[in-house]
């Protein structure tokens, strides 16, 4: 079936555009008019020559969370503009070029059409749509706010997602540094090195003590290569079951929080998380208790978890949320302080935000600072192992070259 590019006035005078299956374009604008569009621009997409290779495996295609932000806003202009939300859903699962997800949103209008609830149809696909944002779009049906609900989520959504990438751009340099550094040392030890050894065996005489160990490392590594790899994934696959156990993930947790460089790094993005998802979901009209559930669980770090824990037991108790807050150590004074005011004043939703802005900041400068510094150490390491195994090497062609010289 042909698709058709589409572009229409809504009922509120705002444009829409997007993309329909039909069997011509006179079926499409029919269909735009009975969901109250005016003003209606249908084109057929080209029917250019294609091809498609399919392999085993690809035919589900990951959900992007770039396509459940454009989802969520586009979803929110159209519940704005007065549309029903079944025809939203229809219109937006014909124009998803996602097909894993276009295939979930034609299950969910199913679902809405049957008389389910749009928090409940969102549940039954916990891959697209998580704790986080069925509860916020049920406060949302419930207070009839769904529009306002469905553009927190965006915005929500989309600062998370640059948290996301600020962290990971902090990681991709040195790994990629280090990853560099190791497959040259590697080729030098296995190939080139052997070489030179071969070389020096036949001039004779003894070597001096650097490049003996050059040497060595070189016959260590050519000989058990294989094993040394197999011992590599042997420590990363005992570490990853170390961690799927309640004691190992805590110590590991830990650890990741103490650690020099990271640690500070990973303790403002777990407070940008925290604040940040706590705040839109006070916000939005959830009740604090589950809130603090869904924040926990999804908080990526078991000693948050235990901290966000031990607040909503606090609460339950009828305590107050800054006290567990300050003993778990995590949360520094300025965000304790800070939420026990916005505790007192009512304004806890308003106070988590604005901390979450402040630490969405200082994860950005923590990232810059850290790759400022390990910039220049990773240069100097690498610089230093490769530069020392070539000095070494050369060491004997120099006293070989002096030994001639004199002679």
């Amino acid at each position: 079936m042909p698709k058709f590019d589409w572009e229409a006035r809504s009922k509120a005078g705002s444009t829409q555009k997007g993309v329909m299956e039909a069997g011509n374009a006179a079926q499409v604008e029919s269909q735009l008019k009975r969901y109250g569009f005016s003003g209606i621009t249908v084109k057929e997409q080209g029917k250019g020559l294609s091809m498609q290779l399919k392999f085993p495996g690809s035919g589900a295609k990951k959900i992007e969370t770039k396509d459940l932000v454009v989802f969520t806003r586009q979803f929110a202009t159209m519940i704005d503009s007065g549309l029903p939300l079944v025809q939203c859903l229809d219109i937006l699962s014909g124009q998803q070029e996602n097909k894993t997800f276009k295939e979930i949103l034609v299950k969910v209008k199913e679902s809405v059409e049957s008389g389910s609830t749009f928090a409940d149809a969102l549940a039954k696909h916990p891959k697209a749509f998580d704790q986080l944002y069925v509860n916020l779009v049920a406060a949302g049906e419930v207070g009839g706010i769904l529009d306002t609900i469905l553009a927190r989520l965006a915005a929500y959504i989309e600062k998370a997602m640059k948290l996301k990438k600020q962290v990971k751009g902090a990681m991709v340099y040195p790994i990629t540094i280090m990853s560099i550094a190791v497959v040259v040392v590697g080729v030098i030890l296995v190939f080139v090195i052997p070489t030179f050894a071969k070389m020096f065996a036949d001039f004779g005489g003894e070597l001096p003590m650097p490049t003996k160990i050059v040497i060595a490392m070189s016959n260590f590594l050519t000989k058990y290569l294989v094993v040394i790899i197999a011992i590599l994934f042997g420590i990363k696959w005992a570490i990853g079951k170390y961690y799927q156990t309640p004691g190992g993930r805590k110590k590991i947790d830990r650890f990741a929080l103490q650690a020099p460089i990271a640690g500070p790094l990973i303790r403002k993005v777990s407070v940008a998380k925290f604040t940040r998802t706590l705040g839109t979901m006070i916000s939005s009209g959830v009740p604090i208790m589950d809130g603090l559930e869904i924040v926990a669980k999804t908080a990526g770090n078991k000693i948050v978890e235990e901290a966000i824990y031990k607040v909503r037991q606090s609460i339950s108790e009828g305590k107050t949320i800054a006290e567990p807050l300050a003993e778990s150590g995590v949360f520094p004074p300025m965000v304790v302080q800070m939420i026990s005011v916005g505790e007192a004043t009512g304004a806890m939703d308003a106070m988590l935000n604005k901390i979450a802005d402040f630490y969405d900041d200082e994860v950005d400068d923590a990232v810059g600072a850290m790759t400022s510094m390990m910039e220049p150490l990773l240069m100097v390491f690498l610089g230093t192992t490769v530069g020392g195994l070539v000095v070494a090497m050369y060491l004997p062609i120099f006293k070989l070259a002096g030994a001639v010289g004199g002679g």
